[in-house]
């Protein structure tokens, strides 16, 4: 019976398999010893919701934005929630990017869609844009001019710095009807800038400035 004989480069490159099948075994290894070592550090696994894609702030959770993922108990942030069914339906108080870990604190404190996202000691106050759709959306900084009439007119800045929490975009009778007055935007402000604010639109134009981004 014939029998094939092997060649010195067929042998050579057999025994540089066989070397690295074995140095990938002893890695392997050695790296689960030292995931065993490191148990007790680092605690036992646990789950975890995080984002099963990239979350902006204000929506409300359903079942398929979230995900369940198992980590370290060590690794956990603290109040990171253990199951879906603590959010769904709650609303996002900050943006959440896929992947990461859901806790307590990203969730609205309760009440409709504009209160829980308000935080402690600010209000939410509504105020027309005058500007096109789509030229300004949640999370850009404005400042609001008051253009007071009379004999003599004079504009004062009302408020700077106000972030914008939502975008309303006006019904499209609005436009029907001759209405030019945009989107009305939904801004954080403190009590005396509301106080500021109302006085403004019941006694003079307002003009919203968009401020640039900060470099």
């Amino acid at each position: 019976m014939f029998r094939r004989r092997w060649s010195r480069r067929s042998k050579l490159l057999l025994g540089l398999a066989v070397v690295c099948g074995l140095a990938s075994f002893a890695l392997v290894r050695g790296y689960e010893a030292r995931l065993e070592a490191l148990r007790p550090a680092v605690g036992p696994s646990v789950p975890v919701v995080v984002a099963a894609r990239g979350l902006a702030r204000g929506i409300v959770l359903t079942e398929d934005a979230l995900e369940v993922e198992r980590m370290p108990s060590a690794f956990a942030p603290p109040g990171a929630l253990r199951s879906p069914e603590e959010a769904i339906g709650g609303t996002l108080a900050s943006d959440l990017a896929a992947g990461e870990v859901l806790t307590r604190t990203r969730l609205g404190a309760g009440g409709g869609p504009v209160a829980s996202l308000v935080p402690s000691g600010l209000r939410a106050v509504t105020v027309p844009s005058g500007m096109p759709t789509g030229a300004v959306r949640a999370g850009d900084r404005v400042d609001v001019l008051a253009t007071f009439g009379g004999p003599r007119p004079y504009s004062e800045t009302t408020a700077t710095g106000l972030e914008v929490l939502m975008v309303l975009d006006p019904p499209k009778e609005t436009f029907a009807a001759g209405g030019a007055e945009g989107p009305t935007l939904v801004l954080l402000v403190s009590p005396d800038a509301a106080e500021r604010l109302a006085y403004a639109k019941a006694f003079a134009t307002i003009t919203v400035v968009v401020a640039g981004i900060a470099p």
